[in-house]
């Protein structure tokens, strides 16, 4: 009877560890509780910018989705976004409150190059995960200055030095003019264009920046025209690149035009443009355009548009930005996934850049997220793209590789 009682006791104390370690694995961060995870980001609903806002929307219908099926580990996503107007002392406002009044976890998705810049050094003081941000400019992969900002998209300077590869095999003898936004995403699309030019450089003929609150950029295209240039990169937001495509139209002028990632998407700039216009452009891409036909028997694509049509029925689902959106909130729940019960801020940042392999279903086949703690870079890969008048064409290889994590 002594025996039974003592194996009984220790059993009971046995158990109680038990519970007590499990209990005391869970470890929470601002914004979250067992039932819930509180995150935020900065939205371009109005402003110059406003075209994206089927970005953040995107990832507000998927973490409903996700809640409908009972969250994330048992928890309901609580993604909080408020508009910026694309403008940095707004996206630095709006932060803050999400940071100190709304107390979220982490910064999710925030969208924009210099919104971003904006809010980078306040994040990175105060500890606060910026993750995923929504801009390929080179400043958000140092992980040694800025720990806490882990970018999502590739970079333009990358995406510039496959644009010079490509024009230095196909036109050796082009005279390139550049439309470049006069901050981060204009500098860093022309340093990759120099550096993938080399000794070359000099076939650049015309830079032309222009600001964000500029009404038109007709005289900067006028200017290019007149420089001899037959080869243009538009390194520009959508309003701005559509602008661009239709006054060059207008203008009876035909360079060879590479389209920036930033701008690619056929109902924000090819559509208002003018789809004659458009015809011809070239672009890179990393994602699959959901109405090429290459796609028909897609899962990945199918997926994707029974999400759309239930989720977001208003929203055009061949939107680029929308297939952003909706891959990046995907890697978002699985970072979220990933950290189980422990959701601090340190190891949601632990998580985010420990990733390998991760395949996303609209990604192209052969693109992959690879994260290090020394290399925040999530995709590396593009592939080029033709516009036909209906939609991108993919053609060639998957490039990238060869260039390093610029």
């Amino acid at each position: 009877m002594r025996r039974l009682v003592f194996a009984l006791a220790t059993w009971t104390l046995a158990l109680g560890w038990s519970v007590g370690l499990a209990v005391a694995e869970k470890a929470y961060g601002p914004g979250v509780s067992d039932s819930e995870i509180k995150l935020g980001a900065n939205a371009p609903y109005s402003g110059p910018a406003s075209i994206y806002a089927s970005f953040p929307k995107t990832m507000i219908a998927y973490f409903a989705m996700l809640n409908e099926k009972g969250g994330i580990n048992g928890r309901k996503v609580d993604f909080i976004t408020r508009d910026d107007a694309y403008s940095p002392p707004k996206t630095m406002e709006v932060t803050r409150s999400l940071v100190e009044n709304d107390n979220v976890l982490a910064i999710m998705g925030p969208f924009g190059t210099p919104t971003n810049a904006a809010i980078q050094k306040y994040l990175n003081s105060s500890g606060v995960p910026q993750l995923l941000v929504q801009s390929g400019g080179t400043r958000w992969n140092d992980p040694k200055q800025f720990p806490w900002t882990t970018p999502y998209s590739p970079t333009y300077f990358n995406e510039s030095k496959i644009i010079a590869r490509y024009i230095l095999q196909n036109k050796a003898d082009a005279k390139i003019g550049v439309l470049m936004q006069a901050d981060d995403i204009g500098k860093d699309f022309l340093g990759g264009l120099k550096d993938g030019l080399g000794g070359k450089a000099s076939m650049i003929v015309m830079e032309a920046p222009y600001q964000s609150t500029e009404p038109t950029i007709d005289s900067q295209i006028v200017n290019l025209k007149a420089s001899g240039a037959d080869t243009l990169l538009i390194a520009a937001q959508n309003k701005f690149a559509s602008m661009a495509i239709r006054k060059i139209h207008e203008l009876g002028w035909k360079p060879l035009i590479f389209l920036g990632s930033t701008a690619n998407s056929i109902s924000g700039v090819l559509m208002p443009a003018g789809l004659e216009a458009s015809s011809g452009i070239l672009t890179t891409t990393s994602y699959k355009t959901p109405n090429d036909p290459v796609w028909a028997n897609d899962k990945g694509v199918a997926d994707y548009l029974a999400f759309m049509a239930k989720y977001l029925p208003g929203q055009d689902p061949n939107d680029v930005i929308a297939v952003t959106g909706y891959t990046t909130v995907q890697l978002g729940a699985i970072i979220l996934q990933r950290c189980g019960d422990n959701l601090t801020r340190d190891n949601v940042l632990k998580q985010a850049t420990n990733l390998k392999g991760i395949e996303l279903p609209m990604l192209l086949p052969g693109i992959s997220i690879q994260t290090t703690p020394d290399d925040y870079a999530a995709i590396t890969e593009r592939q080029f793209a033709r516009f036909d008048g209906k939609t991108w064409v993919l053609f060639g290889n998957i490039l990238g590789v060869g260039l390093g994590k610029d």
